[in-house]
């Protein structure tokens, strides 16, 4: 197979997992409401996130540095926003 499009493929995917918690993020900040955010899940996978930026810079690889690094700071405003608004009291 011929190697540009596995980079294509590669780039593809890790702007899907990078965007796919961003709806998520918007929502808890347009409503004021963090709902039930699995605290565990978010620690998870920010370390595995953590890990593949670690993984990226070692290997030079800018789409798994990039992708994973976006992906990382939308998981920790989601932490930061979960924090926020669960500790807000109700209708503030």
């Amino acid at each position: 197979m011929n190697d540009e499009y596995v980079g294509y493929v590669g780039i593809f995917a890790g702007v899907c997992t990078a965007a796919s918690m961003l709806p998520q993020l918007i929502k808890i900040i347009r409503d004021r409401k963090a709902g039930e955010i699995s605290y565990l899940m978010l620690i998870i996978l920010l370390s595995g996130l953590a890990g593949w930026i670690v993984y990226g810079f070692m290997k030079e690889d800018y789409p798994i540095l990039v992708t994973n690094s976006f992906s990382f700071l939308v998981n920790v405003l989601i932490v930061i926003f979960t924090v926020k608004y669960k500790a807000a009291p109700e209708g503030a």
